[in-house]
């Protein structure tokens, strides 16, 4: 090897290890290498690939002299063409010259013009001693000797880029963890100063703790999947209050209580003009949580008409206003919940699936109370804390009371917990509270110790159920010819019951009224057509 061929390599590694700096911009980094190695030896071309673990494929991470189209063409399978050949054997493969190479793929497209002769050298990105990518150049063919002192140059240069690749993921890794260290003390936090936290330590909670804390960090979409009542808003501010964006707004919108002919102006607004008593232009929620979250709670009342307009801002962040052509743009979370089968629903044709799986990126699933009869006495704590500082008063428990309370299914999960907490307090007026005054308030069917609600213990009067149950099938009947009469919408058939959506919510689980729902709705849309 000449000096003069010396002093031009110890020129090139004095200058890539000046580029150590940016080591954190990978691509950035790598990409200011091959510039050095094209502008100083004379290389056409150079790429720097990559092993995906993902798809199992070898792709071009960074190139030089390639457009952006020709660098996309880059993507190999481990037992295609002289690049599968290098990552396999981990070993430096040399072709003098490349039109007379039947393994040469040319899959960029870059090489089909040439008046010279090019050669090409490759060599292995090793880590450890196993290849983790390919490392390829183009130059003019100046000899033999020349394609040997490239390849050994070429190897060291890989050995340099090998440790920017390690560091890089040791940075990445470590940032992770700090994130993920950060979240927990911010939890800590939020425990201590009576902010939002997740009340209870059985292993149902401790999973979603743990779920919480991870996708929080994330941009992730986020679906709560549980009962009504189970706390799943709660778990939505939590993961707000724990990410990047918990210095913007959190907006929570009810799917369920709007009615279908506002939820649209609800949640994409208006601009004056746009339908009778539109008297001035309204941002909606979307806008509302620019930069923040947005909260669907019973996302599955969501009307098909309106699906189709959120799986757009979903995929493309973008929407317009009622009575505008304006494209606008939102960098908005979504965290939506639901008490309903969605899966179920997107067989029934009443939920689309492309937004059910947009919306399930990450599902957790939010127990109910009876699932979790261990942490009752913590969240009767709580709950008992609370209202003392709310009404200056304490409550007190019999051991009869208690027992009461852990045998209760709760059907009302953590809400039905929390308002009797509050009623008893109220009540009271600083007595113990005894076992009879806690009964009347708990529903008949579920506060009896004993075998589950699947399997109740014969009634001790079998005439007072003979009574109960005519008054039963009546109600349900009445909940089922209101929705009948409201094209089977609950929040329609709610108003005209004079109930609120979370109660007709409840009497369409109570009466298992959701098949009923779901085929009278596809029927009704069939009448209509």
């Amino acid at each position: 090897m000449s000096t003069s061929t010396c002093s031009t390599e110890l020129r090139v590694l004095l200058a890539i290890s000046k580029v150590i700096d940016q080591a954190l911009d990978l691509e950035s980094a790598l990409e200011s290498i091959l510039k050095i190695l094209s502008d100083t030896m004379s290389m056409r071309r150079a790429t720097v690939t990559l092993y995906d673990p993902l798809s199992g494929r070898l792709a071009i991470s960074t190139s030089y002299g390639l457009s952006a189209l020709e660098k996309q063409r880059g993507v190999y399978r481990m037992d295609e063409g002289i690049t599968g050949i290098i990552f396999r054997t981990a070993k430096p493969y040399v072709v003098p010259d490349i039109s007379l190479e039947p393994l040469f793929l040319d899959k960029t497209g870059t090489r089909r013009i040439s008046q010279e002769r090019i050669s090409f050298v490759g060599v292995p990105i090793l880590l450890h001693g196993s290849p983790i990518g390919v490392m390829n150049v183009d130059r003019v063919f100046t000899g033999q000797e020349q394609l040997d002192a490239d390849t050994e140059f070429l190897t060291v240069v890989a050995t340099l880029i090998s440790q920017f690749l390690s560091l890089n993921e040791k940075v990445k890794k470590r940032e992770a963890a700090l994130k993920q260290e950060n979240t927990s003390l911010k939890y800590q936090i939020a425990r201590e100063n009576h902010g939002p936290y997740i009340v209870g330590k059985s292993q149902a909670m401790l999973e979603v703790e743990q779920y919480v804390a991870k996708v929080a960090i994330t941009k992730a979409t986020v679906l709560l999947l549980g009962e009504s009542g189970t706390g799943k808003t709660l778990i939505g501010r939590i993961i707000h209050e724990l990410s990047d964006r918990k210095t913007h707004p959190f907006i929570k919108v009810n799917c369920a209580a709007i009615p279908e002919n506002l939820l649209e102006a609800e949640l994409f607004g208006y601009e004056k003009g746009a339908f009778t008593g539109a008297n001035s232009t309204k941002p909606g929620r979307f806008e509302d949580a620019h930069l923040g979250t947005i909260f669907l709670d019973e996302i599955g009342e969501l009307p098909l008409t309106l699906q189709s307009k959120l799986l757009r801002v979903l995929q493309e962040r973008e929407f317009e206003r009622i009575g505008s052509n304006k494209t606008r743009k939102v960098d908005v979370r979504i965290i939506s919940a639901t008490n309903r089968e969605l899966e179920a629903l997107v067989g029934h044709g009443l939920f689309r699936e492309d937004l059910y799986y947009r919306l399930n990126v990450f599902p957790v699933h939010v127990p109910a109370v009876r699932e979790r009869k261990e942490d009752i006495p913590r969240l009767l704590n709580h709950f008992q804390k609370e209202m003392e500082r709310e009404y200056g008063r304490s409550l007190t428990l019999t051991t009869g009371a208690l027992d009461l309370l852990l045998a209760y299914d709760w059907p009302g999960n953590v809400r039905e917990l929390e308002n009797l907490v509050e009623r008893l307090v109220i009540l009271t007026d600083d007595k113990p509270v005894e076992a009879e005054l806690v009964r009347g308030f708990l529903t008949p069917e579920t506060h009896r110790p004993g075998p589950a609600r699947h399997a109740p213990e014969p009634p001790a009067h079998p005439e007072q159920e003979d009574y109960c149950q005519p008054l039963k099938e009546t109600e349900r009947r009445e909940v089922l010819a209101a929705l009948k009469r409201n094209a089977w919408i609950q929040y329609k058939a709610a108003r005209e019951l004079n109930l609120t959506p979370r109660q007709m919510g409840y009497r369409v689980r109570k009466f298992n009224l959701e098949e009923l729902i779901a085929k009278g709705r596809v029927d009704h849309r069939r009448q209509q057509s």
